[in-house]
């Protein structure tokens, strides 16, 4: 998979986005700051999301309509969305500062419409949000412009991605990513289940990554090392400018903070090799050996209380100890001398 220059895949780095989403809070100004502050957070990327609340719902206080159990609750979903999209007409701005800064930029499409709008701005890949993947027209739609597809899994069960991935391959389209997604807002720690990340992986033969909502780098780094070659993170110049998603965001230090641990935890992994460096070569020399640890004279015999297994690792091999007791040497050794076969009577 190929995101404008990034090239994702096995042996490359992590694809590290920031997603503005509402991270905004209606500024224009806010927006571009927040994109400068992205890549000097250590971001590769910075996500848009491209709706409008007439485009996600209707504007109804029936009880349907009315947003319970979340952090957004007293709102109706046409307010929540009313107060969180980013206008269209800032894309094309976005965009070019984005450029500018050498980040990538996409957008989350959440109808045809957004699709095809984005089509203008020549996107390099479309990302589902994970509340959209039921939304299998909107993915075929998306999937069939042939770019990269990153699919949210966030409330998705395994008939729910069987189902988004047939409706990419029908157009053509096997270029996909799975992102594991816990769709709470924060989410807890403990049912981050990033053992999902391998899983998706294996299972589904996709890139497979995490868009997390916990508070922290615990999570992603976690992710990185069961494989994770993409995560998203929401992104926010700073959680006192409030908005529908700043309690979940991370601010720039948090960011900069998880990119470092990204990055460490995959120099970390490295490859299944048995072979030494080096430096740790060097280590051996604090390793055990055997060693006369008292005067031996000409034709004495080798006993556990004049020959010991010691630091450091310069003598005969400790697996030939058994081997040597109740042999005579072959000159005097003195304490402190290394053991060698040449020493001794065979």
């Amino acid at each position: 998979m190929k995101i404008g220059s990034f090239e994702i895949n096995n042996s490359s780095p992590v694809f590290i986005i920031a997603e503005l989403s509402a991270n905004h809070n209606g500024s224009i100004e806010v927006a571009i700051e927040t994109i400068r502050a992205a890549k000097r957070a250590g971001a590769d990327c910075i996500k848009l999301q491209t709706y409008t609340a007439d485009t996600l719902t209707i504007n109804s206080d029936k009880d349907d309509f009315l947003i319970k159990g979340t952090i957004w609750e007293g709102k109706n979903y046409y307010q929540l969305y009313k107060e969180a999209y980013t206008p269209w007409e800032w894309h094309e701005e976005l965009f070019r500062v984005a450029k500018e800064e050498g980040l990538i930029c996409f957008s989350s499409p959440f109808d045809k419409s957004a699709v095809d709008f984005l089509e203008n701005l020549n996107v390099p890949a479309y990302k589902i949000a994970s509340f959209e993947i039921t939304d299998i027209p909107l993915i075929e739609y998306a999937a069939s412009k042939g770019k990269p597809i990153i699919l949210s899994t966030g409330i998705a069960e395994q008939e729910d991605i069987m189902l988004a991935l047939e409706a990419c391959q029908r157009v053509g389209n096997n270029d996909i990513a799975l992102l594991k997604c816990t769709s709470s807002y924060p989410a807890p720690i403990n049912e981050a289940n990033m053992a999902m990340v391998k899983d998706l992986s294996d299972r589904f033969k996709v890139v497979s990554g995490l868009s997390d909502h916990t508070m922290g780098a615990t999570v992603p780094i976690v992710a990185t090392t069961f494989g994770a070659k993409i995560i998203e993170k929401h992104f926010i110049l700073d959680r006192s400018i409030g908005g529908p998603d700043a309690s979940f965001s991370m601010n720039e230090e948090e960011f900069t903070s998880m990119v470092k641990a990204v990055r460490e935890a995959e120099s970390a992994i490295g490859v299944v090799n048995y072979s030494l460096t080096e430096k740790q070569k060097k280590g051996k020399d604090f390793s055990r050996s055997l060693y006369v640890v008292e005067d031996i004279k000409e034709g004495e015999i080798i006993t556990e209380k004049n020959v010991r297994s010691i630091r450091p690792g310069f003598g005969m091999h400790p697996k030939y100890f058994n081997d040597i007791l109740g042999k005579k040497v072959l000159s005097d050794l003195e304490k402190g001398v290394r053991l060698k076969w040449e020493f001794i009577n065979k």
